[in-house]
């Protein structure tokens, strides 16, 4: 029978080369905090760019001053209030949006983006929009997530990264621009007078908020749904040359976001803590609307992107109007701000008195 001559020299040089493999291969490391975004168009960052769907913003001009210079899918001339929160918190880069085929491995652990251009709080919103990712499964891909990310790096592990991440929800504004006001007699006008349809969105949205909470999430930014009446698309479907903002749609958007604060407030007091804060992006945006060249913009109704009266008709396209120069500009296209009124709004959300933030802005709640 034949013995073996293998000695134990060479043993330890094989077990040193397998350890050397796996040393040069690298461990899954989680550094900083997660960051998960959930919503709307307003910090889509590219999710629908893997949907079949008419909400989409994978082509130029979008993206004409993003560090690409291309389309991202974000509604955006550049950067959106996500990457520009991702900055501030000190992420190495933006949470990739979930259906990206490069969200794998170490950047699972940055967070995701799970938002959706078109969407609302209610199901029935954005119906138009065909194929798109509604909130209740938004929250379901926030599972599925997890669940990839604990054979990552186990669930013990999982559980503290999401409980120490930031969360973003930025959502409720399609609730009546693509449902309650998307034409006269629309279904839900029918079924509800504008203070009851704001209570329903109210609950609806508490609804969605606990399941939030019940998945472990330890801080959640939830902003308001902005100065809906004072959108180009809106100063152009009014037909008048007055530029006046919606009186309708403006008084919807203070109803809900004076509802908004008063569930956040209740949320955290039965909680018994401050998870959930809440950014008044409708005061943020009224001020440089109101006075835009104060804050070095030209105009704060005419969008950069479009065309018809305010550049307020129809989508960005290649064949639009297009400004040359998109710092002096508050809109970009129709609905969304431009990268610089983006900025304005993230340095409230960070530092901004309770004018703005309630109960805090978002430096001190990471403080906590």
């Amino acid at each position: 029978m034949a013995t073996s001559t293998r000695k134990p020299e060479s043993l330890v040089i094989a077990f040193m080369s397998m350890f050397l493999v796996l040393v040069m291969s690298g461990p899954i490391v989680v550094e900083g905090r997660a960051f998960f975004v959930f919503g709307d168009s307003l910090v889509d960052s590219g999710n629908n760019n893997y949907l079949v769907t008419t909400a989409r913003a994978d082509s130029p001009p979008y993206g004409i001053d993003s560090p690409t210079r291309r389309p991202t899918g974000r509604f955006s001339n550049g950067l959106n209030i996500p990457d520009l929160i991702s900055e501030a918190i000190g992420n190495e880069e933006p949470p990739l949006p979930y259906l990206s085929q490069e969200l794998r491995g170490q950047r699972l652990l940055n967070g995701a983006n799970f938002a959706s251009a078109g969407i609302g709080i209610l199901n029935d919103t954005g119906f138009q929009f065909i194929n798109i990712i509604r909130m209740y499964q938004q929250l379901d891909y926030f599972q599925q997530y997890q669940q990839r990310v604990s054979r990552l790096i186990g669930k013990p592990r999982t559980e503290r990264l999401v409980s120490q991440a930031l969360v973003l929800i930025t959502v409720g504004g399609n609730d009546f621009v693509n449902n309650y006001f998307l034409f006269p007699y629309s279904a839900r006008s029918r079924q509800f007078t504008l203070p009851d349809y704001v209570r329903f969105l109210i609950s609806e949205y508490k609804k969605l908020l606990l399941r939030l909470n019940s998945l472990g999430v330890g801080r959640v930014l939830v902003t308001g749904v902005g100065p809906l009446g004072c959108a180009p698309a809106e100063l152009a479907s009014s037909g008048t040359s007055s530029g006046r903002c919606s009186a309708e749609l403006q008084q919807a958007a203070s109803i809900y976001d004076l509802q908004l604060i008063q569930m956040i407030n209740e949320l955290n007091r039965n909680i018994g803590k401050t998870v959930f804060i809440a950014a008044n992006t409708n005061q943020m945006q009224l001020d440089f609307l109101r006075t835009p060249r104060i804050y070095g913009f030209i105009t704060s109704k005419v969008a950069c992107c479009g065309q018809g009266p305010y550049n307020g008709l129809g989508l960005c396209t290649v064949l639009s109007n297009l400004c040359p120069n998109r710092e002096l500009y508050v809109f970009w296209d129709a609905f969304h701000p431009t990268e610089k009124a983006n900025r304005m709004i993230v340095r409230l959300i960070l530092t901004g008195t309770t004018k703005y933030m309630n109960p805090m802005n978002l430096t001190s709640a990471l403080a906590l």
